[in-house]
């Protein structure tokens, strides 16, 4: 193998970032455009960021700190420029956060020179705070019970961050953050949290207290609502009671919390309720943050059903009241989205997922996806589009004989309508 040259490589990643992405032209539904080429792929990564560029040191120009995937991914409009946090996947299955951007919402996704770099909560010294320089613990016994109080001492693993503008100023993310489960002897036995940090500019980040649910042992997909609720900050919640099955967690709950500084909800109010033999039947949980509009909050979630294969994650819509966040008024049967063709096909095929869409001024609306945990997409549609799907869609009957009386209900008033 002859090596290539660190120079021939960064002209690789110029080509692959300046390729133009079209429209599926094969795909229609009506309701949004799917496009050619992923928005993000592990060829978007800086060739700086694996290999030693210096061939002194590296004379076989070999990778050194490989990447495998990017995806699920928040997202976020600032300075006029569309923003992406992603979930990067180092070969070391260690997950961490970087913020691509581009001036378009659908191809020129770059990567800046440095990921984010979050407090290390595992590294909390005599003299420092968890969370900030501000309050200093004074001993080694001092700074484990900071770090112990704020859940996050033995934090190993961070991903899926959902990015909310809120109305207090702050850009607000929300993720998962995961520890070692010490009460098992299963060595694959986790712990998940809501991890929260905020900050002005996606560069510079505060780290808060994780969320503290009084009555569900472990959080994941968690999405602070962009608005005070009741002048309370609001959290969509995922109930669970262990790191992968939901048990008796119903579905995507909703509570509220005093001080985002220091979170702490006690009652969680199901909202979108798992259901039996629906794409909901496994799990489900919100993704992107609420996209406000006249007629209500357009949620975009996702469900997970289990198969022969495994699970399946599909993407699916409701909406909410202006009035109560906490109230459903719209709920169409089905998924939203699925993944096809080579979507099907990654790390754990079979799956779509979203934690990020960007509603744009002009009502176009912007829905980021990761494909079996592999890559990134968009799916582009429009706010009167989601409202049209959302309040005009029928929702699930439950039963296939139900089901059937449905279609054909649709099918009789389109052949009237044809003969006119």
């Amino acid at each position: 193998m002859q090596p290539r040259s660190f120079a021939s490589l960064m002209e690789a990643y110029e080509r692959v970032i300046s390729r133009p992405n079209p429209v599926n032209e094969r795909f229609y539904n009506g309701l949004f455009t799917r496009y050619e080429n992923p928005v993000l792929t592990r060829q978007h990564i800086p060739p700086f960021w694996m290999y030693d560029a210096n061939p002194d040191t590296n004379p076989y120009m070999m990778q050194r700190l490989p990447v495998n995937a990017t995806f699920n991914s928040g997202a976020i409009k600032v300075g006029g420029k569309y923003c992406l946090v992603v979930r990067v996947e180092g070969q070391d299955r260690k997950s961490f956060f970087a913020v691509a951007e581009s001036d378009k919402p659908t191809e020129g996704f770059r990567f800046r020179d440095y990921p984010v770099v979050l407090p290390d909560t595992c590294a909390v010294k005599v003299g420092q705070s968890p969370t900030s320089d501000s309050d200093c613990v004074q001993s080694p016994s001092e700074a484990i019970d900071a770090a112990n109080a704020v859940g996050m001492a033995e934090e190993t693993n961070v991903y899926d961050m959902r990015l909310t503008q809120h109305e207090d100023g702050w850009i607000y993310g929300v993720f998962c953050s995961e520890s070692k489960d010490t009460t098992s002897s299963d060595l694959s036995a986790a712990v998940a949290a809501a991890g929260i940090v905020r900050t002005k500019d996606l560069e510079t980040w505060e780290r808060l207290p994780n969320l503290k649910t009084l009555r569900s042992p472990q959080q994941r997909n968690v999405v602070l609502h962009p608005e005070f609720v009741e002048g309370k900050y609001a959290f969509y919640t995922r109930p669970m009671d262990d790191f992968i099955e939901t048990g008796s967690g119903g579905g995507i709950g909703f509570g509220l919390c005093e001080d985002i500084t220091n979170a702490v909800i006690d009652e969680e109010k199901i909202i979108s309720a798992r259901k039996y033999h629906t794409i909901t039947e496994s799990k489900n949980g919100a993704g992107a943050v609420p996209i406000k509009c006249d007629k209500g909050w357009i949620h975009i979630a996702h469900g997970v059903r289990n198969t022969a294969a495994g699970l399946r994650y599909v993407l699916y819509a409701f909406m909410t009241s202006l009035e109560d966040p906490a109230k459903v008024i719209a709920e169409p049967s089905g998924m939203l989205l699925g993944p096809l063709g080579n979507e099907r096909i990654g790390d754990v095929s079979n799956v779509v997922f979203t934690n990020g869409a960007i509603a744009d001024a002009d009502g176009k609306v912007y829905i980021y996806y990761a494909s079996s945990d592999t890559r990134l997409h968009v799916a582009e549609t429009d706010i009167n589009r989601l409202c049209d799907y959302l309040l005009n869609t029928p929702e699930d009957p439950l039963r296939s004989v139900d089901c059937v009386k449905q279609r054909c209900e649709l099918i009789a008033k389109n052949l009237a309508f044809l003969k006119k």
